[in-house]
């Protein structure tokens, strides 16, 4: 299954080398590197040289021992086996340079077992990381991820597919032709989705253009038709906006994410799962609760901290929220921080006050932060349908927004804003929730959205 955050290049990964074979004996001396570092260790000048007599000549004599044995050959650095010298009954020979050359260069070289190599799976039997997993494992449980993913997305926007997908064969039931009174009711379809009428219109006037080419005769042509325009639109908004964090190069940090909205429609539950899914991958998150304007916001927000494990920056009510993100960019550049996700008030699209106090956190997080805030995110809640959309109107003129979070999307028949969002105001939906577990933040599909649309 794909990352949720994809700003993490693998260069910024530790590569443990679990599964990489040891080199047998045999392979280390066919390694130049090896050969050449082994031999610095194990023939030190002074034995090898040429040269040496000098030196063993100012060194005191070297008496035999008592017993009759020869001096103990010198151990080897690379084995704990002893090789015992042979006794002999005669009277042992002088000691001589070439004697003590030819005794070092023996036990230097001792025969030693061959190491046998270490196995290519991981030795653990089990681990978090799958390092106790082959290729094909990993990649069979990467697909039944997907496709799990896939149908909880499918359960999610199950009532827009009611009112939308279902509506269409009932206009087709009975129906051998198309004809002025189907493509009204198919009109009625479209707009009771809350794909909007001027989203609908381009809509029917794709189809006409396909009846009049002869291209759209039956149902599944008439399908296949809407879900093309469909997924056309959303495809196009992502040419504006932020529509993927990898846009951002790596060397800038901390990401910040701005999360803009009105009261109610889920700013903090999202944020609480954003925090939640980028943590989860590695990713070092802070959060700044710079809602100072509503009593119970950082209470709430302290709550989903603590519950993910997410360190939060916060101040008490009233303070300037322009200085809680101040202090929050700082303590994200010491601590190395990867994202920082801002809170704000929920403010209405017509307080004055509000907006200027967003605009000014925007220019604090500029100068900070080269080109922060990198996403200013309009979190809408799905059921408000067109309502939610003439907020993103209005935020868009003052805010700046870069993406859309589409809430709730699980709750209502009326998923078909998402299409309306992305026509209108040419803006990418980037994250979707499906659910009230914190693992129910998805990133938006347009594909997988109009898929299972109709499917």
């Amino acid at each position: 299954m794909a990352l949720f955050w994809k700003r993490k290049n693998k260069e910024r990964f530790v590569t443990l080398g679990l599964n990489e074979p040891t080199l047998t004996r045999a392979e280390e001396q066919s390694t130049p590197a090896l050969n050449q570092s082994t031999a610095k260790l194990e023939q030190p000048a002074a034995l090898s040289s040429t040269n040496a007599a000098p030196i063993v000549a100012t060194t005191p004599a070297l008496e035999p021992a008592p017993t009759g044995a020869a001096p103990t050959p010198l151990p080897s650095r690379e084995t704990h086996t002893v090789t015992d010298a042979p006794h002999s009954t005669a009277t042992t020979s002088p000691i001589t340079p070439q004697s003590i050359n030819r005794s070092a260069e023996e036990s230097v070289q001792p025969a030693t077992p061959p190491v046998k190599s270490v196995p290519s799976r991981s030795p653990f039997a089990s681990s978090i990381l799958g390092l106790d997993k082959s290729i094909e494992e990993l990649q069979a449980e990467e697909a039944a991820l997907e496709q799990a993913l896939a149908a909880r997305f499918r359960r999610a926007v199950a009532a827009t597919r009611e009112s939308l997908s279902e509506r269409i064969d009932t206009v087709f039931q009975n129906r051998k032709q198309i004809d002025a009174e189907l493509l009204d009711e198919l009109e009625e379809a479209l707009i009771a989705a809350d794909i909007g009428v001027p989203t609908t219109l381009h809509i029917l006037d794709t189809v006409r253009r396909g009846i009049a080419r002869q291209q759209i005769g039956d149902i599944d042509a008439l399908k296949q038709a809407i879900k093309s325009e469909l997924l056309s639109i959303l495809k196009a908004s992502e040419q504006k906006g932020v529509a993927s964090e990898t846009s951002v190069p790596d060397n800038v940090a901390p990401y910040v994410m701005m999360i803009v909205g009105v009261n109610g429609v889920g700013k903090t539950t999202t944020i609480g799962k954003l925090a939640q899914r980028i943590k989860a991958e590695g990713n070092d998150v802070l959060i700044c609760a710079a809602d100072t304007f509503r009593a119970a916001a950082s209470d709430q927000l302290a709550i989903w901290a603590e519950r993910t494990g997410v360190p939060l920056i916060q101040q008490k009510q009233g303070t300037d929220p322009a200085a809680v993100l101040f202090d929050s960019l700082k303590a994200a550049k010491a601590r190395n921080s990867d994202v920082l996700i801002v809170d704000t008030a929920g403010r209405l699209h017509n307080k004055s006050n509000l907006m200027a106090e967003l605009e000014k956190m925007k220019r604090v997080a500029n100068r900070e932060v080269e080109g922060a805030p990198h996403e200013t995110l309009l979190v809408v809640d799905a059921v408000t349908g067109q309502n939610g959309l003439e907020q993103a109107r209005q935020f868009l003129k003052v805010a700046g927004i870069t993406g859309i979070v589409l809430t709730k999307l699980d709750g209502t028949a009326k998923g078909g804003i998402a299409v309306a969002i992305a026509k209108e105001l040419n803006l990418p939906i980037r994250y979707a929730g499906i659910g009230e577990k914190v693992d129910d933040l998805v990133v938006f599909d347009p594909e997988q959205y109009v898929d299972s649309l109709f499917d």
